[in-house]
């Protein structure tokens, strides 16, 4: 292979091209004058694309060639980025250069690198006038993933009688489980990583977490105009627009391309650059992840498929023998946050055992209550969530002796304001949030 040898000194990183036909898009990139990286994406029984779309189309596959480049990017991180059809209007520059910083803020920081200032997507081009409005189908696509929050909008969305088809990028039968479960229409797009990923991973690249529901949010933009949706609605609650930590000045948050900021890039581009009648959100938007989790508890169909365990997600390495490890911050905090919401034999027939009487599983706890630790570089609440939730625990006769209910009454509550740990205000929807004015009734499905 003509791959460099050494990823991290390579100098540039270059857009190729990005092609689609029959179903399948193609995304090249390439460091250097290295070999070209291509990326398939593959959408099944792909209709003819009516030509009032095809502008939107080709508008969506740019963006979608440019944002998925992130997972390439990162390999060597090099200081120059080219573009093969030129400059990018400022928007799209914009962009693309918070994406970039933001979303891989997580990955600098484990690697010990800073890309402030270093990240610069070649800008100046012409901006194009803004797109009109498509007269796209009242139809929406819901991101499933397999955990409780997309359910949640799910079945928000059906209690409205919205016409809607869940989504899954990749191949994990438990996603497909749940999407099946919810006797929506369904669409399982798949996502090909370019093999030569893998082996400049051998040779030495970076490596670390990359903004993936960016690259989601892309290919469901992509698909919207192909199969005629005029809405995504992804499941991302309030908390995750909450850093992780900060950082010689800057905030890092695992969440980010889940968060408000990236939320309102996206939504205002897609409206300006593809269709002013496509809209972007999160239909959870307005609520903390206790208040979904309090929706969720009635959910009681999906308790023997949903998992939220990301060890059942992983491209490469073991997964659980069951949905739930029972040692991860996701099984954690899933634990936590439903307890107040579910009879405890419930929650304990679900992850088939009980986290909070394993004092073993100490550490992974403080670190979600944020004590003596920073939250888990996961998606996972607030620290003052999960605080909120262990201190209603401590309240109940039926958790108040189990170990790790009893160890934060004793040790971690001495040291915390009662009066901030109040289970309450989290239940209590906030007013920001970008839902079109169709799925607004949904909202209130959810409170």
């Amino acid at each position: 292979m003509n791959h460099p040898i050494q990823p991290r000194l390579t100098q540039v990183f270059r857009f190729l091209h990005a092609r689609y036909a029959d179903g399948v898009a193609e995304l090249a990139y390439a460091f250097d004058e290295g070999e070209p990286l291509v990326e398939r994406i593959r959408f099944p029984a792909a209709p003819a694309l009516p030509p009032a779309r095809q502008a939107a189309f080709d508008a969506a596959l740019k963006l979608l060639h440019l944002i998925a480049g992130v997972s390439y990017y990162k390999a060597g991180v090099p200081p120059q980025i080219e573009v093969a059809n030129g400059p990018l209007d400022d928007a799209t520059a914009d962009l693309l250069d918070a994406l970039y910083l933001h979303g891989l803020a997580e990955f600098a920081y484990r690697n010990g690198l800073d890309l402030r200032g270093r990240i610069h997507f070649p800008r100046g081009g012409q901006a194009l006038p803004a797109m009109p409005a498509l007269g796209l189908p009242k139809r929406t696509l819901v991101p499933i993933g397999g955990g409780k929050d997309s359910l949640v909008a799910v079945e928000a969305i059906k209690s409205i009688g919205g016409d809607a088809t869940a989504v899954w990028v990749g191949n994990s039968p438990l996603i497909a489980a749940c999407a099946e479960r919810t006797g929506l229409p369904t669409l399982n797009i798949q996502r090909e990583l370019a093999p030569g990923l893998f082996e400049l991973n051998r040779l030495g690249a970076w490596n670390g977490h990359i903004p993936v529901t960016a690259v989601n949010s892309a290919i469901l933009a992509v698909a919207a105009i192909l199969y005629g949706h005029d809405s995504i609605a992804f499941a991302n609650e309030r908390s995750a627009s909450a850093a992780t930590l900060e950082y010689d000045g800057q905030q890092v948050n695992h969440q980010w391309s889940k968060g408000y900021a990236f939320e309102t890039l996206l939504s205002d581009w897609l409206h300006s650059h593809v269709a002013a009648d496509l809209d972007y959100c999160s239909l959870l938007r307005p609520y903390s992840e206790l208040a979904i989790t309090r929706a969720f508890a009635k959910l009681t169909p999906y308790f023997d498929s949903f998992s939220s365990c990301n060890r059942n997600f992983r491209i490469l390495g073991p997964k659980p023998a069951d949905r739930w490890c029972g040692q991860c911050p996701k099984c954690h905090f899933v634990f936590l946050a439903l307890a107040p919401f579910l009879p405890k034999p419930r929650l304990l027939t679900i992850f088939g055992r009980n986290l909070l009487d394993d004092e073993s599983q100490a550490a992974g706890f403080d670190a979600l209550l944020e004590y003596q630790d920073h939250k888990p570089f996961e998606c996972v609440g607030e620290g003052a969530e999960a605080r909120a939730a262990m201190y209603a625990l401590s309240q109940r006769p039926e958790w108040a002796e189990d170990a790790l209910v009893a160890r934060f009454r004793s040790e971690i509550l001495p040291q915390l304001d009662i009066a901030q740990l109040a289970l309450e205000p989290w239940l209590q929807p906030s007013g920001e949030h970008r839902v079109p004015a169709r799925l607004q009734a949904a909202l209130a499905a959810i409170g």
